[in-house]
This record gives structure tokens, sequence and C-alpha cells, in this order.
């Protein structure tokens, strides 16, 4: 099935994997939050045992130096969309506040960049990531 619209994260290419995972749960779940109505119903199962809801379409990762992540944020932004930031200073904060206060801390320009999310047209998300490739 092919949607009009994409949800996309682009990742630095040398993070460990266990940040890989970190980064893409944290930057998808502020696509959630934005975005309500990319979530669909409640999964259950033939017992009637209820599950989590999850988004209506996939969630495309893909990877990229830190030049490449600069290059891709200023190109969102410069086409409108709202993006999600995962800063190299999260990685030592604890908390949802702290992790705000590191970000706001920096200039747009300054910020160190391991990872982005956003959802808009697909042709719009498509030209942000021009010259990403897809996760391994």
């Amino acid at each position: 099935m092919r949607f009009d619209t994409k949800i996309a994260v682009l990742l630095r290419e040398d993070l460990a994997t266990w940040q890989r995972l970190n980064v893409t749960a944290f930057l998808v779940s502020g696509v959630a939050a934005q975005e309500p109505e990319l979530i669909g119903k409640p999964y259950a199962d033939a017992d009637g045992t209820a599950y989590l809801p999850m988004f209506r379409q996939p969630v495309m990762v893909f990877a990229g130096d830190a030049a490449q992540l600069t290059q891709a944020h200023g190109r969102a932004l410069e086409r409108g969309l709202t993006i999600g930031v995962f800063t190299e200073e999260l990685f030592k904060t604890g908390n949802d506040d702290d992790n705000r206060a590191a970000v706001a801390a920096v200039p747009r320009d300054g910020l160190r960049l391991v990872g982005i999310a956003m959802h808009g047209p697909r042709s719009v998300v498509d030209k942000v990531l021009k010259g990403a490739a897809l996760h391994p």
C-alpha cells in the first residue's frame, strides 16, 4: 500500500545499536503525540487480550552522517515541517525537563544532532531526506 504521507527518522550512522533504538523510540513518540490521526485502533488477540494501538503506516528509518543530518534538518525547516530532534546531549540527561533544557541551551545551528523525525507529504519528506540511505 502506498501512502500520501511519510513518517521518517534519520539517524546518525555512527550510533551504537542501543542508541539507534532509543533515539528512534523517543523521536517517533513525538510524531505520534503531534499527529494522533496517524494512530490506528487498539489490537486484540483471539482471546480478547487488549494491546496498544500503533501507527497506521510504516515508519521509515534512514541513516546518514552528521552533515546529512544537518542538511536534512535545514531542508525540513525550510519546507515548513515540524520535526523532532535528538541531540548528543540527551544521552547524558535523565528526564524530560533536562532534555528540553539541553536543547534550549544550544542555538539551532549548533545542535549536535544524532537523529531527527518527521511526518509530512511523501514528496516533501523525500526531498528532505535526499541522499540518505535506508537504515541497514
